[in-house]
C-alpha cells in the first residue's frame, strides 16, 4: 500500500470556550486551532490538528505554511514513522518545543487520519486496539474561579451525568482555602468518585510539600502538575514525600523529557498530549515507555482524539472530559455509565463541522 501525499493545506481558527477557565496560572480564553490537510494520490485525504489556548497559533501557522507542508508533499502516508521522522528532521534546529511540536502534531494526525481512512479502520484499532472503552473525569466542574458552593453544585452535577472522577483546581493564596474547597466536594460526591487535583505548575517546592501533606486526608487519585515541568528533581522529591501520585505530562514536548521523570521516579502517571507532544506518533512511545514502568497514561485534554489513544495502549487510565470540540463538530464522545467509548468510524473519528470552521476562520 502507498499513499503518497500530493497536497496539504492548513488553516486556523478560533474555536471560543464554553465556559470560562481559570487555574494558578492563567485563563484559558481561546482554543487557537491549527488544521492540516492532506491529499493522497488514491484521493484518500486525512485531516489533523493541535491547539494553543490563545497565543502563538500564527506562528504554528506561518511554519506549517512557509517551510514546512512542501516537505511533506511526496511522502508516504501509509508510514506515519517514517513521515514523522522526516518532518521533525526539517524543524531539528528548532529543538523540541511548543511551536514545532505543534506542527508536527497536526501533520501526523493528518497522516494517521488518511491511513486509517484508507484502510477502512478507526485510528483506536490501527494504534493498538486495548480496550473498549475507558472512564471519564470531569475538568470543567472545578476552575479555581468558582466559589466553593459552585464547585460542589458543578462537582455534585458532573457525576449525576455520569463522570467516575472530578477534578479541581488549586492554588488560592492561602492553602486553607484549598483545603475547604477539596473537603467540601469530597464530602458531596462521596468516597466512591475519584477526585484529582491540579495546580498547573504554581507551586514552588517546600509549598508543593505542604500542601500535598494537607490533601492526602481527601483520598486523591492525583496531585497534577504541582511544580513547573523543567523541574523533574523537585517532582521525584515531592513524590517520595506524600502518598498522593504525582502527574505531569501536559506542558511536556519530548519522548526524552518523560523518560527523565520515568527514571527517575518523578511521576506516578503520565499525561501526554498528543498535541504538544507532536502527534500520535511519539504519543504512543510515551504511553508504552511508561507502560514498561508500570505506570498509567491519562493524557491531557483534546479528549475527542484522546478517546482513541486512551482505549488504544493497555495502561490507558483515563479520560479528561472538556467538550471544547462542540462548536465544531457534529459528533460527540459517546459515555456510557461513566466510560468513554472510541469512535467507530474509519481515521480519527471526528465529524467535523465545515460550515462552522470556515465561519471561525473567517474572523481571523
Amino acid at each position: 500500500m502507498t499513499l503518497r501525499v500530493v497536497g496539504a493545506r492548513a488553516w486556523l481558527c478560533d474555536i471560543p470556550v464554553l465556559r470560562e477557565r481559570t487555574d494558578a496560572v492563567q485563563s484559558f480564553l481561546s482554543q487557537e486551532t491549527v488544521f492540516v490537510e492532506v491529499v493522497t494520490e488514491p484521493g484518500t485525504s486525512g485531516r489533523g490538528y493541535s491547539y494553543t489556548i490563545g497565543v502563538g497559533g500564527s506562528a504554528v501557522l506561518a511554519l506549517l505554511q512557509d517551510y514546512l507542508l512542501d516537505k511533506l508533499v511526496g511522502l508516504d502516508a501509509a508510514c506515519p514513522e517514517m513521515v514523522w521522522r522526516h518532518m521533525f528532521d526539517q524543524c531539528r534546529s528548532l529543538m523540541a518545543g511548543p511551536v514545532s511540536a505543534l506542527a508536527l502534531a497536526a501533520i501526523d494526525t493528518a497522516v494517521w487520519d488518511a491511513r486509517a481512512r484508507h484502510l477502512g479502520l478507526p485510528v483506536h484499532e490501527l494504534a493498538g486496539g486495548a480496550q473498549q472503552e475507558v472512564p471519564v473525569y470531569d475538568t470543567e466542574c472545578g476552575w479555581l474561579h468558582f466559589s466553593t458552593d459552585e464547585l460542589v453544585a458543578n462537582a455534585v452535577e458532573a457525576v449525576r451525568e455520569g463522570r467516575r472522577g472530578v477534578k479541581v483546581k488549586v492554588g488560592k493564596p492561602d492553602a486553607s482555602e484549598d483545603v475547604e474547597r477539596l473537603r467540601a466536594v469530597r464530602e458531596a460526591i462521596g468516597p466512591a468518585v475519584a477526585l484529582m487535583v491540579d495546580a498547573n505548575q504554581g507551586f514552588t517546592r517546600d509549598e508543593a510539600v505542604r500542601r500535598a501533606h494537607l490533601y492526602e486526608p481527601f483520598d486523591l487519585t492525583w496531585f497534577e502538575e504541582p511544580l513547573p515541568a523543567d523541574d523533574v528533581e523537585g517532582h521525584a522529591l515531592l513524590a517520595r514525600s506524600t502518598s498522593v501520585a504525582v502527574a505531569v505530562g501536559e506542558t511536556m514536548y519530548s519522548l526524552g523529557h518523560f523518560r527523565e521523570y520515568l527514571s527517575t521516579g518523578a511521576a506516578s502517571v503520565v499525561q501526554p498530549d498528543v498535541a504538544r507532544v507532536g502527534g500520535i506518533t511519539p504519543w504512543l512511545k510515551v504511553a508504552h515507555l511508561a507502560e514498561a514502568f508500570g505506570v498509567p497514561t491519562a493524557p491531557h485534554f483534546l479528549m475527542e482524539l484522546h478517546v482513541s489513544l486512551a482505549a488504544a495502549v493497555p495502561n490507558g487510565r483515563w479520560v479528561e472530559w472538556i467538550p471544547q470540540l462542540a462548536p465544531v463538530t457534529t459528533s460527540s464522545v459517546t459515555v456510557t455509565e461513566g466510560r468513554a467509548r472510541p469512535p467507530t468510524l474509519p481515521g480519527l473519528g471526528i465529524s467535523w463541522d465545515d460550515e462552522a470552521i470556515g465561519r471561525l476562520a473567517g474572523r481571523r
